[in-house]
């Protein structure tokens, strides 16, 4: 077992010595390679069956994972983390020794008042564990059971576009790799026929943009990035023929630029040649992969009647999450949906009511189907946003009509199967929703405790970057061992 997985060693499979008996390359063309591109050198072999990872560094719990990523910053105080006491306060001054002087955004940190606002919606407990949840979720609330609800997620982040990057490449600065590059890198495919890592943003969506940067592979090589499937004729982007060529007259063309490729190779040994070949390749197989792959059409009408009646129109959440489940049984590895529009500074009851009527029943739908499939306990469903929502109104607060304004402070997140514990809450915030009070979550946390549920630890997959072992996790994180199963 390697003490690191790192591109930097051994890319090809052979040792330096032997790239330069196979291909004659000289010390002065290796120095200029390296001077002129220096990631090539660490760029992973063109394998899609196998990352880099010769062996787990510890018996998985799961084989694969779907974000249900939630973009904006869901309000936890209004969905999860029920708290009476604001009911009371409903109106009067934040206590400063609650804020305790800390950071807030532009948007509300030049309020002359800042009013505790309660939740307007019902709140109960639900499954054995008396889990508890707010009345806008009551699809994910009958599946309690199944579910660890992380109360006490934070972030240094407080503002969307940092901290979105954060949550998906452990950096609040882009260019770094996305989790679902690094899993691609480190674990390789389950299916050869299909990408490893999958993205799908639910259409006609407002809210905050989304940058393709989030689904990126960074500095690991460009064929462990996230393709994005969207609705409609072509999931994939250049992947049908153009008019006049026919799957023959593509193959022909494959062949002919494989051969270039490969001569290329033979005079300069540069993995990126060979990545590129794979490319080509597997997006020739996509071609009857993906079709099929992404026809609902021989789902029965029970399954969209559990998802959802929106589940009928491709692009959707609830057809994403149809989806998503198609590409787990299919071997995907990362499977990453995104859904805007939870960036509530105003008109929050209204707003918040539409998200939960739009993802509520799908996500339930998804965690039932895989268990009934017996694919639950094999597949992490990790749920939650960059961030969470203010225990305060962000203006004024009038009537029931009200906005909350960013809070990294503590937000809630919940993950399912994969050998998490179900029925269970972890971590607590303050009376105020304000603080966590105990049991701290950390972004890096969070992202050591995905990678070690896949059989990885965390300090242990590496790449070699400009003379630094770079991971997904930084420089710290701890997996969170009280919700493992």
């Amino acid at each position: 077992m390697n003490t690191h997985c790192s591109g930097h060693d051994s890319p090809l499979g052979m040792s330096r010595r032997d790239v330069l008996s196979r291909f004659g390359m000289g010390l002065g063309a290796i120095a200029l390679s390296d001077m002129l591109n220096p990631a090539t050198v660490n760029a992973a072999p063109a394998n899609e069956e196998r990352g880099v990872m010769e062996s787990l560094h510890l018996p998985a719990k799961a084989k694969r994972v779907i974000f249900l990523f939630q973009a904006g910053g869901p309000s936890q105080i209004d969905l999860f983390d029920h708290k009476p006491l604001l009911k009371e306060l409903h109106g009067t001054q934040l206590p400063e020794e609650i804020r305790k002087g800390q950071r807030l955004t532009s948007m509300s940190g030049n309020q002359s008042s800042i009013p505790l606002v309660s939740s307007p919606f019902q709140f109960a407990q639900h499954g054995e564990a008396g889990t508890w949840f707010s009345e806008l979720l009551p699809q994910t609330a009958s599946v309690a059971d199944d579910l660890c609800v992380i109360k006490s997620v934070h972030t240094e982040a407080i503002n969307h576009g940092p901290a979105v990057t954060y949550v998906q490449t452990g950096s609040q600065l882009p260019g770094r790799p996305s989790i679902g590059a690094w899993l691609s890198y480190g674990l390789g495919s389950d299916n050869v026929n299909l990408p490893s890592f999958v993205v799908m943003v639910t259409k006609d969506k407002g809210g905050q943009p989304l940058q393709s940067r989030l689904w990126g592979s960074g500095f690991l090589p460009s064929r462990h990035q996230g393709v994005q499937f969207r609705s409609g004729k072509n999931p994939v982007l250049y992947l049908s023929n153009p008019d006049g060529i026919d799957a023959h007259g593509r193959r022909a063309m494959l062949d002919a630029l494989r051969d270039l490729h490969e001569v290329k190779l033979a005079e300069h040994a540069d993995p990126l040649i060979e990545t590129r070949i794979s490319q080509y390749e597997l997006a020739y197989r996509m071609q009857m992969s993906i079709p099929e792959a992404t026809d609902l059409s021989s789902e029965p009408d029970h399954i969209f009647e559990e998802y959802g009646e929106a589940s009928h129109n491709p692009g959707t959440y609830a057809a994403n999450c149809l989806l998503a489940r198609r590409l787990a049984e299919r071997g995907v590895k990362f499977i990453q949906l995104y859904h805007q529009g939870w960036d509530q500074h105003g008109g929050l009851p209204g707003a918040i009511r539409k998200q939960c009527e739009e993802t509520d029943q799908a996500s339930a739908a998804l965690i039932r189907d895989l268990k009934r499939r017996g694919l639950l306990e094999e597949t992490l469903v990790v749920w939650g946003g960059e961030f969470g929502r203010t225990d305060y109104c962000q203006g004024k607060l009038v009537g029931d009509n009200f906005g909350r304004d960013h809070h990294p402070r503590c937000f809630t997140v919940w993950m399912a199967g994969g050998g998490v514990r179900g029925g269970m809450s972890y971590g607590e915030t303050d009376p105020y929703g304000y603080n966590i009070a105990e049991n701290p979550v950390h972004i890096h946390d969070l992202q050591a405790t995905i990678l070690h549920l896949l059989g990885i630890d965390h300090e242990r997959l590496t790449f070699k970057y400009q003379g630094r072992r770079f991971r997904l996790t930084d420089v710290h994180g701890n997996v969170v061992k009280e919700i493992l199963a």
